[in-house]
C-alpha cells in the first residue's frame, strides 16, 4: 500500500477533477505489475497495473493492492470492477473508501457480491490524507483551500505603497522558496489573488520557474477594478474574474457576477465547476477574509530573514504549525486545519 500512496502521488496536478490512486499487483510475494493514474480522461491506475502484467494468467491467483476503492460506474472510463471481475482477480486491499456519491462503497459491494475478498482501511489515514482535495471537494462540498504568504522576521509581508518602486516586485522570499510556490501552482486547479495584489504587483501568476501546467487564474475583484492591461487581461492563459457587476466575457476571460458577493458564493461557483483546489496567494485583506470565515484547510508561510521596520502587516494567524522546513534560508511553516499529526 505504501508503494500505492508512492505511485498515486505522480499524478498531482494532473488528475483533477478525479483523485489520486495507485495500483499494484502482488503475485507470490513478487509485484507482477503497477501503475497510477495519469491524467483525467487517461486509464485508471487499476486499468495500468492489470495491462503492464505480462502473464495474464496469473492475476486469476493476484492480490491488486490500491490506495482508493475501484469505481463501479461508467465515466469517461469503463467501470475498473469490471476489469477487475473479467480477469478473475481474486483479493483486493483497498486504502479508502471513495467520498463520491457515484461509488461510495458500491466498487467494494460489486467486488464482493462477484466473490471476491476485500481487505479494507489498509494505511487508511495515510491514505485519505493524500487525497485530502478529492475528498474535501466531495464532502464539503467545495474545493480544498491552500494559504499561501512570506513575510519578513519582522512580521511584514509587503512594505507601503508609497515606498515601493512600481512596477518592480518587493521580493520576501528567496529564489529557491518562489520556485517551490510555482511547483505549489502545478499542483493545484487553480490559483486565487484579490485585485489590489493585481494592481499593485501586475503579476503572471504562471508556472514559469517550475515545469507543469499553469493553475486556472481567479481574482476578486468585486467592483472591477482590473486595470485593461494588466497581464492576466492580456496573455493566453484563462481566468475568472468575480464581481458584482454583469460584464461581458471575452474568450477564456470570463466574469462572473456574484450577488451578493461573498467567498462562499465563489466557493460554490468553483464547486460547479468542478475546481477541486485553490492556492490564495492574496494580500493581507484576502486572506485574512479566508482565515476569518474559517475557509481554510492548509496554510504555507515562509519567514524570511529579512527586516522592513514598516509596511503591511502579515496576516493574523495564530495556530501551531504542524510542519518546519529550511529552503535556503528561509523557514517554511506548513499548517493544516484538520489534525494529520499521525500522518506526518
Amino acid at each position: 500500500m505504501h508503494r500505492c500512496l508512492d505511485l498515486a502521488q505522480k499524478g498531482l496536478g494532473t488528475t483533477y477533477p478525479n483523485p489520486l490512486v495507485g495500483a499494484v499487483i502482488v503475485y507470490q510475494d513478487n509485484i507482477i505489475g503497477e501503475g497510477w493514474h495519469q491524467e483525467a480522461g487517461g486509464p485508471h491506475a487499476e486499468v495500468t497495473a492489470i495491462n503492464n502484467v505480462q502473464d495474464k494468467s496469473l492475476l486469476s491467483k493476484s492480490t491488486l493492492y490500491v490506495n482508493l476503492e475501484p469505481c463501479s460506474h461508467h465515466g469517461k472510463t469503463p467501470p475498473c470492477v469490471d476489469l477487475i471481475k473479467s480477469h478473475s482477480i481474486p483479493k483486493i486491499v483497498v486504502g479508502s473508501l471513495d467520498p463520491n456519491p457515484k461509488v461510495s462503497g458500491k466498487g467494494i459491494a460489486t467486488l464482493q457480491k462477484w466473490g471476491c475478498e476485500v481487505i479494507q482501511g489498509v494505511l487508511n489515514n495515510e491514505a485519505d490524507f493524500l487525497n485530502r482535495r478529492f475528498f474535501t471537494y466531495h464532502i464539503q462540498k467545495r474545493p480544498y483551500i491552500l494559504l499561501k504568504w512570506a513575510e519578513t522576521e519582522d512580521g511584514f509581508i509587503a512594505p507601503l505603497q508609497e515606498t515601493k518602486e512600481k512596477p518592480q516586485v518587493f521580493w520576501i522570499s528567496n529564489t529557491l522558496s518562489r520556485q517551490r510556490v510555482h511547483q505549489w501552482r502545478s499542483q493545484e486547479t487553480a490559483l486565487l489573488i484579490g485585485v489590489q495584489t493585481l494592481i499593485y504587483d501586475n503579476p503572471n501568476l504562471t508556472t514559469r520557474h517550475w515545469k507543469g501546467p499553469n493553475p486556472l487564474r481567479i481574482v476578486l475583484d468585486p467592483t472591477n477594478r482590473t486595470p485593461k492591461n494588466a497581464t492576466v487581461n492580456r496573455d493566453e492563459n484563462p481566468t475568472l474574474f468575480f464581481n458584482r457587476e454583469k460584464l461581458i466575457s471575452s474568450g477564456n476571460k470570463i466574469h462572473i457576477q456574484l450577488k451578493p458577493f461573498t467567498l462562499e458564493n465563489v466557493l460554490a461557483y468553483c464547486y460547479s465547476k468542478e475546481i477541486q483546489s485553490i492556492l490564495v496567494e492574496g494580500g493581507k485583506v484576502t486572506l485574512e477574509r479566508f482565515i476569518k470565515e474559517g475557509l481554510w484547510d492548509e496554510a504555507r508561510v515562509f519567514k524570511a530573514n529579512k527586516k522592513l521596520k514598516t509596511g503591511i502587516a502579515a496576516p493574523l494567524f495564530e495556530f501551531e504549525e504542524n510542519l518546519k522546513e529550511t529552503i535556503g534560508g528561509d523557514v517554511l511553516k506548513t499548517y493544516f486545519k484538520q489534525t494529520y499529526q499521525a500522518i506526518i
